[in-house]
């Protein structure tokens, strides 16, 4: 990607004068960089703006033998926490090489950092933006150190309360993040459309002056859609070359085929935002014909009056307006009609 090529995606960001697509890797490559490289191909051949990573060690996240999940409804139940983030986890010295291959791709690729370490290491390879993840909301010296880098920053705000939201707005725009988007979230793998609640976004578009968007993970593409209906200028979605493959994100992700759908559709969705407006469009103008007006249905001649046997409004739109039919019954005709012919008088 030529440098004004970047300029231009990054200014997209920016100016939000569209939908900006993410596609989430997380740990689908399943510790394959060559599958890691693959997904990037993927995501840039079905037209994602985006490529995300997650930059974190399982030491940097948490410890060994402090958690082993106990719900019994997650795709992760009875695994210890540390060795899923092992599992899971991005080897740093594989961000290059995806970085460098995204940019050849046209794609823009970022990160979620998820200690200061990590943001120092991103820097060092030109992030253009950084995403907050919604179990960081409440790590405010994080958001402090992201921050100060000035660049742009997208936080999910998933299982977070509204005070816990604002306090992280509050310390993101302090130290120095001027370009803000907020995601929302709801952080269940995977999540129902019903859990998801689309109508906060507009609020917190105006409750924190911000942009907003959707961080789904919900299966298909219709929530997506949604939101982009209900003002989302972001969509980030979960990212795999096959569920069939596996991979500990890899259930509610999609496939390539699905990725483009919804690069597709949420285009579609947006473009057709428009503007208020009651006005007859110019595309619109032609159809006019096709609406009803008053016509002739039997011979008329001069002196004939006009009565529901030989006068009725039908397609298309060349005679008198049909509000004028009951008040044209009875009259008398001045003039000859063919069967077929438009009232006019």
């Amino acid at each position: 990607m030529k440098n004004n090529e970047i300029k231009t995606k990054i200014d997209f960001i920016n100016n939000r004068n569209g939908v900006f697509i993410i596609a989430e890797m997380s740990g689908n490559h399943n510790q394959s960089l060559e599958k890691a490289l693959a997904i990037v191909d993927a995501a840039a051949e079905v037209g994602a703006d985006a490529l995300k990573i997650q930059t974190y060690t399982a030491d940097t996240i948490t410890m060994k033998d402090v958690y082993t999940i106990t719900d019994k409804k997650s795709l992760w139940y009875g695994r210890d926490l540390y060795d899923l983030y092992q599992e899971a986890h991005t080897p740093w010295e594989w961000h290059k090489a995806i970085f460098d291959r995204a940019k050849e791709k046209g794609v823009i690729c970022f990160s979620t950092p998820f200690d200061e370490t990590a943001v120092d290491f991103l820097e060092e390879l030109g992030a253009p933006i950084y995403k907050v993840a919604s179990f960081e909301v409440n790590h405010l010296p994080l958001l402090k150190y992201i921050a100060k880098t000035g660049k742009p920053v997208i936080m999910s705000v998933g299982a977070s309360t509204l005070d816990e939201i604002k306090e992280a707005v509050k310390t993101l725009k302090e130290n120095g993040c001027n370009d803000l988007t907020l995601l929302k979230c709801t952080s269940t793998y995977p999540a129902s459309p019903e859990d998801t609640n689309l109508l906060t976004m507009p609020d917190m578009s105006k409750l924190f002056n911000c942009n907003v968007g959707l961080s789904d993970h919900t299966m298909g593409v219709g929530v997506s859609i949604a939101a982009v209906a209900l003002g989302a200028k972001v969509i980030e979605k979960h990212f795999c070359l096959s569920r069939a493959e596996g991979g500990v994100d890899s259930a509610f992700s999609l496939e390539p085929q699905e990725l483009k759908l919804l690069v597709e559709e949420t285009r579609r969705a947006f473009l057709s935002l428009g503007k208020v407006s009651y006005k007859i469009s110019p595309v619109e103008e032609g159809s006019r014909i096709f609406k009803r007006s008053i016509y002739a249905i039997q011979d008329i001649k001069i002196g004939d009056k006009f009565t529901k046997y030989n006068i009725k409004v039908i397609r298309p739109s060349f005679g008198l307006a049909p509000k004028y039919f009951e008040s044209q019954l009875n009259k008398i005709s001045d003039r000859e009609y063919k069967r077929g012919r438009p009232i006019i008088e």
